[in-house]
Order: C-alpha cells, then structure tokens, then sequence
C-alpha cells in the first residue's frame, strides 16, 4: 500500500534537483546549469539532455567565468551569485522559466528556458528598447495612423478587447512619444506600440526588421519577431516565437535604459493629445508592482496561443544586485513569479 501512494504523489512533488549553479557559453549556445547540460544545434528546435556524474568537470571549468552576454555588459560589477548549500531547483508549472543575473549573467533557474513558442505582449520590451534608442526627444510628436487602430485586443481606452471604459485614440491625432511608451508598457496597449514602430521605421515591416536585427545583434539564437505589439501574424503564427532565455536577456539589456523601468512602475496615469482635447487612461496590468516590495517593474503577456506569461526585474534585500525572471505560458503567473523571485534570494548570495 505504501509503495502505491509513493507511486501516485510521486508525479506531483514539485521540486527537482539540479545541482550547482554554472554559466551560459556564449560560443555554443549550451545552457549549463549544476550538474545538467542541455546543448542545442543552432536552428533546430529538438534539444538532447545529459547528465553529468562529477561536479567539476573539465566542461564546467570551461565555462567558469564566462560572461551571459556576447556584448560588453554595463552592468558587470564583478561580484557574482553562489549558491546557498545544495538546495534543489525550484519546480513551477509554467510552459517554461528561466533567472538569470544581470551582472553576471549567471542562470539561476533554468526550466525549458530555449523552448520556442509566442510570448504575447513580452515582445514590446524589444520595441521599447528600439523606441528608446531611436527617439532621442520622447516629447516628440507621434500622429497616429489607421494601421494601429484596426488591431485586435488591448488598445489606449481598451483594456480588453471590445470593453472600452476610456477614450480611445483616433486617426491623425498627434500623441507624444513618451506616452504611447507608458501606454504600451502599462496598458500593454497594441496601438501605441505598433504606432511608435511606424513612427521610427515608416512601416510595420521595416520596424519589425530592426527588431528581428537587434536581436541578432545581442547574440539571440531563438527569437523571431512578427509585429511591435506581439500579437501573432495569421496564418505565420509559428513564425513568431522567443524564448524565456532571449526574453530576460532583452530586459537585462534594457536595464540601461531607466525610462524603461520607471514607466514599468507607475501604476496607473492619464495623458492627453498634443491639442489637449482628448484625455486617454492607463491602468497598469502588472499586479507585482504594489505587492512586491523588491520589484523593479515587469511586464505581462496574453494571447490564446502565448498563454498568461510574465516578466519581473526584482532586487536582493539589499537593494545591490537585480535579477530578471521570465514565465511563460502560466495560469498561476503571480504566485508563481513570488514564489521564484523569493526561492532564488533564500538560496543564492552575491560575493
């Protein structure tokens, strides 16, 4: 009887071992982690797992010190997570989720984080970096076009698709920069993100090119981008996909760019168009900012094929080293995302 209980809760335990903490090799493209490696040919989708016996391999040794990011990091401090003991990786159910420090690079949970699949709104962290380092003046004015009022789901007005509480935007109106990016990163707003991409490349084709350059760029082995807002092209929907890795690899890029991370954390506003006849609301959709007192802001994400996914920039106690964490593809996204961001500071140190 006892062997038949084991073997029914057995499925259910929700932790797994995975060893000692490694670092990602930037020339492969492996993620190593502990006492795994999972190693994947570049460009195909399928993925083959080992596991290694000793802990001090000559292929860990390899990889020690190896920095996440195949671009200079601004943020490398040269203090590095080690973890606490031999503690077991925390299992959540997501579709997948990965932590990684910005500093260092150093993945710090690490669950099916290359699995390719969409991931919604999450997207528009690659669109407001690109807004960022291609509007200098963010009170410039943005005239909205027809384009970007046609979409589907979440626009300025409209938190959800076809429930409009707020004014929405109209053709021709002239907006600033600054607050179609509050719009997009609170409201998740598809307008405002696909209008600030026609804005800065002329075409929704051409911005979505320098989206799909700029991840090239940072080294991004598994991410294609479709549109500005992430919602998915029809009929291309496999087309559009990241993964939970390139996705905190994006954000902790974007850590540079305070505006960013400031406008992440505003709960809710208003603004008005250039003319100051038309008064548009924002509510924030991230439930972690007011709850979390650690948090730096983060993002959300929904589509029927994406899931409910989340991103979340997080401090230790002491305010000195930041984390990003991304899930994707989960009901319980905001028990989920505390449970993570608090498992990875009762277990690892910065020293």
């Amino acid at each position: 009887m006892a062997n038949l209980i084991l073997i029914l809760i057995f499925p259910l335990f929700p932790l797994w071992a995975t060893g000692e903490l490694s670092h990602f090799p930037v020339e492969n493209q492996g993620v190593v982690l502990g006492s795994s490696v999972k190693s994947c040919e570049n460009g195909k989708e399928t993925c083959n797992l080992s596991i290694k016996e000793e802990k001090n391999s000559e292929e860990e040794k390899k990889f020690e010190g190896q920095n996440l990011f195949p671009v200079d990091s601004v943020f490398t401090s040269g203090v590095v997570p080690v973890k606490k003991g031999n503690n077991r990786n925390l299992k959540i159910w997501a579709g997948s989720s990965v932590v990684i420090d910005v500093d260092s690079g150093t993945i710090l949970h690490y669950d099916e984080g290359r699995k390719k699949t969409q991931i919604a709104s999450l997207t528009k962290m690659m669109t407001a970096v690109l807004v960022i380092e291609n509007i200098k003046n963010l009170e410039e004015e943005v005239t909205i076009t027809k384009e970007p009022l046609l979409l589907p789901g979440t626009k300025v007005g409209c938190p959800t698709s076809g429930f409009c509480p707020s004014n929405r935007m109209y053709t021709g109106e002239k907006v600033k920069a600054i607050d179609l990016l509050k719009a997009m990163l609170m409201n998740s707003a598809n307008d405002a993100a696909t209008a600030l991409g026609i804005h800065i490349a002329g075409s929704h084709d051409r911005f979505v090119q320098m989206m799909n350059d700029k991840a090239k760029s940072l080294g991004l082995k598994d991410t294609n981008f479709c549109t500005p807002s992430g919602l998915e092209t029809d009929g291309k929907e496999s087309e559009c996909y990241s993964t939970a890795y390139d996705i905190a690899r994006i954000a902790a890029y974007s850590l540079q760019y305070e505006n960013i991370w400031n406008i992440m954390r505003i709960p809710e506003g208003r603004f008005y168009s250039c003319d100051g006849k038309y008064m548009h609301e924002l509510k924030n959709t991230d439930m972690l900012i007011e709850s979390m007192p650690n948090c730096l802001g983060g993002k959300t994400g929904f589509t029927p094929l994406a899931g409910k996914s989340l991103l979340t920039g997080a401090t230790d106690p002491t305010g000195k080293h930041k984390i990003i964490a991304v899930i994707l593809n989960d009901d319980t996204r905001w028990d989920d995302m505390k449970s993570l961001i608090g498992w990875v500071f009762t277990n690892y140190q910065w020293q």
